[in-house]
């Protein structure tokens, strides 16, 4: 008799596209594990992510804006929700492998820093070895969850994980999807926020681009989606119109020129980068308040000083980043 896991990967045999990836072809993980009686192997690798002290803290890092007014903004975990979203409806009726394209989405953003793309392009200026999220993503499953064991994911899970960027080149089809869900969902959703922070109206938006994308938050998100779909299916690629990738790679600019880029959005950046820049010189000097959990991998897998305080203040929130500093730098009253 079949087991749940076995039932689930002939499934996957009878049901998906020929150009899908298999549970039963995956190109394994780095430690050979016994497999799962119910689950697959994506389906773990899933379950892994969002059971992960990283995947939680994302709730409390910024997704475009800092500290803002209001409980609707968009934080990283809801990006990340929402990529997974538009990825898995994708994946779906592209007959995809719906837990691969889960498990990368969710773990995509997993190396962000406190203060969004202010905190990444900080650290990668002041450490030496550099710093990129999509690779402190990766370095987060491999080596620092589990108190430096990692997570020890499939192949084809780190690699849609590390290849999400702009630049990217995803080995599978559902890396592919989530490389272009997380586009869609960022572009359409820091719209939405900017609107209801008051610095961009939906007429703002050039006409060149709401003609062919849609005038509204849905419309732009169905024309996107189903440009996808309708162009992907049955073919060995995950790719969109011309007219349509002109449009959103237009939209995409307008949008860094007006919103990443304008003075609101980026007014509290050069606070956030000067306490980065004290936690990290304050940490470089000493080591020894560092958690326990760093300096065992300093000590055990031979990781430099600079790396490890990088993972320490990338793996912070915003809220813990300032309390931290408040903490270390701000005089405290003097109680009798």
């Amino acid at each position: 008799m079949n087991s749940v896991r076995e039932s689930i990967e002939q499934w996957e045999n009878e049901y998906l596209s020929p150009y899908a990836s298999f549970s039963v072809k995956s190109k394994g993980r780095d430690k050979i594990e016994k497999p799962c009686s119910i689950r697959p192997v994506y389906q773990r690798d899933r379950d892994r992510i969002l059971h992960s002290k990283a995947f939680r803290r994302l709730k409390l890092k910024t997704q475009v804006f800092l500290a803002p007014k209001g409980d609707h903004y968009r934080t990283r975990l809801t990006h990340t929700l929402e990529v997974s979203q538009i990825a898995r409806t994708m994946a779906k009726a592209l007959r995809m492998n719906e837990d691969l394209v889960e498990a990368i989405a969710l773990g995509h953003d997993l190396g962000h820093t406190p203060f969004g793309h202010a905190g990444e392009d900080v650290l990668n200026e002041i450490a030496k070895e550099g710093f990129s999220h999509y690779k402190q993503s990766v370095r987060i499953v491999e080596k620092i969850e589990k108190d430096g064991k990692g997570l020890n994911l499939t192949v084809e899970t780190r690699d849609g994980i590390l290849n999400h960027r702009t630049s990217g080149n995803p080995m599978t089809l559902e890396g592919k999807i989530v490389r272009l869900s997380d586009k869609i969902a960022y572009i359409n959703h820091d719209i939405d926020d900017s609107i209801r922070a008051e610095i961009l109206k939906e007429e703002d938006i050039p006409y060149e681009y709401s003609s062919v994308l849609g005038k509204t938050l849905r419309e732009r998100l169905d024309i996107l989606i189903q440009d996808i779909i309708s162009n992907s299916m049955g073919k060995p690629d995950i790719i969109m119109s011309e007219n349509i990738g002109a449009a959103m790679k237009g939209l995409r600019k307008f949008m860094f020129e007006n919103v990443y880029n304008s003075l609101v959005s980026k007014s509290q950046d050069k606070k956030a980068q000067d306490l980065i820049r004290f936690l990290y010189e304050y940490y470089l000097k000493n080591k020894d308040e560092l958690p326990k959990e760093y300096l065992c991998m300093m000590e055990h897998h031979g990781e430099s000083l600079e790396r490890i305080v990088c993972d320490y203040i990338a793996g912070m929130t915003d809220s813990y980043a300032i309390n931290k500093f408040e903490e270390l730098f701000v005089p405290k009253a003097w109680i009798v």
